[in-house]
């Protein structure tokens, strides 16, 4: 007898067949082991370890592809257009160049240092990093959330007018460079990927808020508690209101509006973009006219900045190296989420691959050889390095320009910084962090998940009430806690077949796929270890005593098969081994039979070395769920059509069901054929079979 599909027949035509003897047999697309599969050729899907996979690669490389490993600049370096590029790099790196300068005063004042030392970041690094960085457009240097962790750590160890405070604000950026050069050695940069996005802008956003706060003490006149939390700031602002000063508040307000209009201009249309970068250098040079001119006793200024370079020194203060490692990890973190994600995305938008794991050595050791010449952490920056990006920045030399300019303004321009009204570099530092309060991520998390709009506001709310740290653990924790209930709660999903085809799909979504009464066809979609397989046993027990309206094939009253899709099961455990053989024993004892469909080759391997294949039966594991159905069908159609009569239309509605002793005949002849005469796999296929024809 020719063979020949079931495809497009019907289960009218297919119970038909049955009762009438004409079953027609079903084309069994056989799984092969894949053992098999390597002796015929490697399979590519194995999957070899990282660290072998480099291994192997290391090996492969010459000493060009070493040297390209080491210094990441000289891929651009190669392939430099001095007509096209430099142009270009060289008005990008003036741009933020200039816009770096006041910048870099006012994170330094953020962080509780003196502003030199905000030019000494932005100096060293962004040399270091051109050479070492993978990233062609990001502009690294002080920015204001590291600032603030500095801050707000060396704030509770010792006074920030002593030297020991800038001791161990150098420091803490030896120690994010080594942290940062190790994650990237041993590529754990995935580790950040645990932190989802709703975490990060609530994080940020309050962030934000508390940056502000910290910052207004500047326009008020008077000092301010230095605090990462937002209730005592506020209580500190309401408590010296009576020392309030007219002068530096209106100053600073004429300059944040400056800034404000400047950057959203800038923004907006395309041929003033550089009012964006010149938004800072316009408040600084305004504001020191006018001390220079009126010299208004109400106005504090910088006060004398040293003319030089930095020299080298080696970081000092290891002794209180473990009261700065929780803060060092933590400013790791946000410096990985701060460069990464913009390097990534700025990569993407101009044409090349950027590595994670180079990402982060790069910055590590352009960390590292800072602090040895007086810089605290630096990262990148997202406002510097979109407005390198939008002047159009094509290659690394970029920075190497920034660095020139502030060496210049190192050499020869602090003097003229001696005047600059501290309001003014105030108003800097609201003007960009004014970019990152994320609201309307707030209103479309809303809208769109409410899961992730509660992770945003328990990160807002926590770190506004308890500080930054608090909130960073918080929010890492939630979304650890959401990871792991998705983990062991995964989807699984009936699937049911789409009328006219061989496709099987979720019923929920498509409702209008039909199942086959006596089978349910089960996808897991998610690894099963040992977190999920209870979940996913107690599912698979639901599903047998509730069984899906099903409208096709004989009306048995029970499960006979439940097939297992297994496709997006990616990794199997052996606690999940175990669980599979207790599910088995369960439902044998209830003469039920599992059948397996599509599993990869992992997991496979897995389910022979653990005898769950030979348990199961060779014959009952398949290629395609359609197969698997086909055959599942016939032998419940085989089981139960001496007592079936159907109606004279033949759509497989039952006008009797079958009596019990018939009902649990055929799985016991199948586990008799499989176990109990210690027949194999094949044999079992063959019984299969036998009622085919």
């Amino acid at each position: 007898m020719e063979k020949s599909s079931f495809a497009s027949a019907s289960s009218g035509e297919l119970a038909a067949a049955s009762v009438s003897g004409l079953g027609r047999p079903v084309r069994v697309i056989p799984l092969r082991h894949p053992l098999e599969a390597d002796v015929r050729g490697p399979s590519s899907s194995t999957s070899p370890l990282w660290w072998w996979a480099a291994m192997e690669s290391a090996r492969g490389m010459g000493p060009r592809e070493w040297m390209d490993a080491a210094l990441p600049c000289l891929a651009w370096m190669r392939r430099y257009r001095w007509k096209e590029d430099f142009q270009a790099d060289l008005a990008a790196g003036i741009t933020v160049g200039v816009m770096l300068v006041p910048q870099a005063m006012s994170y330094a004042k953020l962080a509780g240092l003196h502003p030199i030392y905000g030019l000494y970041t932005g100096f060293v690094p962004l040399f270091v990093y051109a050479i070492f960085g993978s990233s062609r457009q990001l502009a690294v240097g002080p920015v204001a959330l590291v600032s603030l962790l500095v801050s707000n750590v060396l704030g509770g160890i010792v006074n920030s007018s002593s030297e020991l405070y800038t001791e161990l604000a150098i420091l803490l950026a030896f120690m994010v460079g080594i942290l940062e050069c190790l994650m990237g050695l041993l590529r754990l940069g995935w580790l950040i990927r645990f932190i989802s996005h709703s975490v990060i802008s609530g994080f940020t956003t309050a962030s934000a808020i508390v940056i502000g706060l910290s910052q207004i003490k500047y326009f008020l006149g008077y000092s301010v508690t230095r605090s990462s939390k937002i209730v005592p700031l506020i209580e500190s602002i309401i408590a010296g209101i009576d020392q309030f000063s007219w002068p530096p508040f209106v100053m600073g307000s004429v300059f944040l509006a400056i800034l404000l209009i400047m950057k959203k201009l800038g923004k907006k249309y395309k041929k003033l973009r550089f009012l964006r970068a010149s938004g800072p250098l316009t408040a600084v040079v305004l504001g020191t006219l006018f001390v220079k001119v009126f010299h208004p006793p109400a106005i504090s200024v910088v006060g004398e900045i040293p003319q030089g370079l930095p020299i080298f020194s080696i970081p000092r203060g290891f002794e209180h190296l473990m009261s700065l490692m929780p803060t060092a990890v933590l400013i790791t973190g946000v410096a990985i989420l701060e460069s990464v994600g913009i390097a990534k995305a700025l990569a993407a938008k101009n044409g090349y691959e950027l590595d994670s794991n180079k990402e982060l050595f790069g910055l590590g050791i352009a960390n590292i050889c800072g602090s040895f010449f007086s810089a605290y952490p630096s990262t990148g920056s997202f406002s510097r390095s979109a407005v390198n990006h939008e002047s159009g920045a094509k290659t690394g030399l970029s920075g190497i320009i920034m660095g020139i300019i502030i060496g210049s303004a190192l050499l020869f321009m602090t003097p003229l910084f001696t005047d600059i009204p501290q309001c003014a570099l105030a108003a800097i530092v609201i003007s960009a962090v004014t970019g990152l309060v994320d609201y309307e991520e707030a209103i479309f998390l809303w809208g769109i998940d409410k899961k992730d709009f509660f992770l945003w506001a328990m990160t807002f709310v926590t770190t506004l009430i308890f500080g930054i740290e608090i909130g960073v653990l918080v929010g890492v924790g939630f979304s650890l806690a959401f990871v792991i209930h998705e983990s062991a709660n995964p989807h699984i999903a009936v699937l049911g077949r789409l009328p006219g085809t061989t496709v099987y799909r979720n019923m929920l979504q498509y409702p209008e796929a039909y199942t086959y009464n006596g089978i349910v066809v089960v996808r897991i979609d998610a690894p099963i270890y040992f977190a999920n397989i209870s979940y996913i046993k107690d599912r698979l027990r639901e599903y047998e005593l509730k069984l899906p309206n099903s409208n096709r094939g004989p009306d048995v009253g029970r499960v006979y098969f439940v097939i297992l899709e297994m496709s997006p099961v990616t990794y199997i455990d052996s606690s999940a081994v175990q669980a599979l053989k207790d599910l088995h024993q369960e439902y044998r004892a209830r003469d039920i039979q599992i059948a397996i469909a599509n599993p990869n080759r992992q997991v496979h391997l897995l389910l022979s070395a653990a005898g769950i294949i030979d348990m199961i039966g060779a014959g009952l594991c398949f290629v395609r769920v359609h197969d698997a159905v086909q055959v599942c069908l016939q032998h419940v159609q085989s089981a139960s059509s001496n007592s079936i009569k159907l109606s004279p239309q033949g759509s497989g509605n039952l006008v009797e069901s079958p009596k019990p002793q018939q009902r649990y005949g055929f799985p016991r002849n199948m586990w008799k054929a499989q176990h109990g005469n210690g027949n194999s796999g094949d044999e079992a296929q063959s019984l299969l079979r036998q009622n085919l024809v």
